[in-house]
């Protein structure tokens, strides 16, 4: 493929993904606007609530990732009926995972609660918050399995359109049961609800048409999905690790009192929004990648690697810039607390400094998912963790300010950086075929 069609393939991928990628930290972005103008209480309550949400949602998303690895590789190699089989399994596993967790959550709101909340307020907020949202879970999952198919199957065009639609019945909804009929919290977490299940009962009928297309049946299927948990595990892992560093940093901000942990969600938002942008460009390296290696061309690999490497570098940047630019704008628009704003900013800059640094990281992983490579990111994950955790306990130890525990994630990712770089360096990732050893 010529430089120039390869860009314009990248773009074809990457914009609809982008859309679709975006509209998940919007649905958040528009809940912590709405729910900032109930109090500092019940911000700081969806603060907590949301990263524990967003961590077990987060530590599924080999659901979408192993899924348009595996779709695109059998597509790569000329086999549809194996591409929808590997979704299916993927997806059934995504429905029974997503009811086991949301019932575990849900039973257990209380005791989370109280290990995440800055106040005895914070805590029955959070509680109530929990209780509810943990019913979104199945839904979400079965979003990522089905999104992570369609992407395989290089149909970026109906998650777009489902992830739209789903976000502004999100705020419809939301408005509607916070103010209108005055639910508070509880109304917040009712809409997160019925938009995640609204987008996962549409993104099932249209994969349900390409699978009967395919002629692969949509019962469940234990081959299938023993091969979607066998595909993800090492995903998962790796993912967990990543997470634990986000759930860590929470825990961490809730020491330090109401104001931060409301300013932790602030920059949260905003660190979602902009990695869920860098990683519709990795979206496009998992389903580039996945494809010219099902193929078996070793050197269309390569060139699809530097060609998404420069773009993560331009796409950092930009992130870079547009977050700096606006730090002083970004925390008015969430919260009307002048101490949560004056906390917020300082640790925006700090988040645009590294942004560049991110927009690597996400590539090179996105790269590697694509190429089947999950043991080396899981173990890579690990190394990273490690390294993490003396930076974590200083902020800890030492009392420091907020701002220190958004370095120390910058540094964080200045080592993910250092190990997907060595390891995009050598051959041992470029395993050709239709399956990965």
């Amino acid at each position: 493929m010529k430089q120039e069609g390869l860009n314009r393939t990248i773009v074809a991928i990457a914009v609809p993904a982008f859309a679709a990628l975006i509209s998940e930290p919007l649905m958040l972005a528009a809940d912590t606007a709405i729910v900032g103008h109930l109090g500092r209480g019940e911000l700081a309550a969806l603060g907590a609530s949301s990263t524990v949400l967003s961590t077990i949602i987060g530590l599924c998303i080999f659901l979408a990732y192993s899924s348009t690895a595996a779709v695109a590789r059998q597509q790569g190699a000329g086999n549809r009926s194996a591409a929808m089989s590997s979704a299916m399994g993927a997806i059934w596993l995504a429905a029974v995972l997503g009811v086991v967790l949301a019932i575990i959550i849900h039973l257990t709101a209380g005791a989370t609660a109280n290990a995440f909340s800055s106040s005895e307020e914070v805590r029955n907020f959070t509680e109530s918050y929990l209780g509810i949202a943990a019913w979104s879970i199945p839904a979400a999952l079965v979003v990522m399995a089905t999104t992570g198919a369609l992407r395989g199957v290089l149909d970026l065009r109906t998650p777009l359109i489902v992830m739209i639609s789903a976000n502004i019945t999100n705020v419809l909804i939301t408005l509607l049961l916070v103010f209108g009929l005055t639910m508070g919290l509880k109304g917040a977490a009712t809409g997160l609800v019925l938009a995640q299940w609204f987008a996962a009962i549409w993104l099932l009928f249209v994969v349900r048409k390409h699978v009967r297309g395919a002629g692969v049946r949509s019962a469940p299927n234990i081959t299938t999905i023993a091969a979607a948990i066998s595909d993800g595990f090492a995903l998962l892992v790796r993912t967990a690790t990543l997470r634990a560093v986000l759930l860590i940093a929470t825990w961490l901000a809730s020491n330090l009192g109401d104001a931060a942990l409301a300013a932790h969600q602030i920059v949260m938002t905003i660190v979602l929004m902009s990695s869920f942008a860098l990683d519709a460009i990795a979206i496009a390296g998992q389903t580039l990648i996945g494809r010219s290696l099902g193929a078996g061309d070793v050197t269309e690999t390569r060139i699809i690697t530097r060609t998404l490497m420069r773009w993560g570098s331009i796409g950092g940047l930009t992130m870079g810039l547009a977050i700096g630019i606006s730090c002083t704008l970004i925390p008015i628009a969430f919260s009307r607390d002048e101490l949560v704003q004056s906390t917020t900013t300082p640790a925006l800059i700090v988040v645009a400094v590294a942004m560049p640094l991110s927009g690597l990281v996400y590539i090179l992983d996105g790269v590697l998912i694509g190429a089947g490579d999950s043991r080396f990111l899981a173990w890579a994950g690990l190394v990273t963790l490690i390294a993490y955790l003396p930076m974590a306990a200083w902020v800890h130890l030492t009392d420091a300010t907020f701002v220190a525990l958004w370095i120390a994630y910058g540094l964080f990712m200045a080592v993910r950086l250092v190990t997907l770089w060595l390891r995009q360096q050598n051959d041992d990732w470029l395993i050709v075929g239709a399956r990965v050893r």
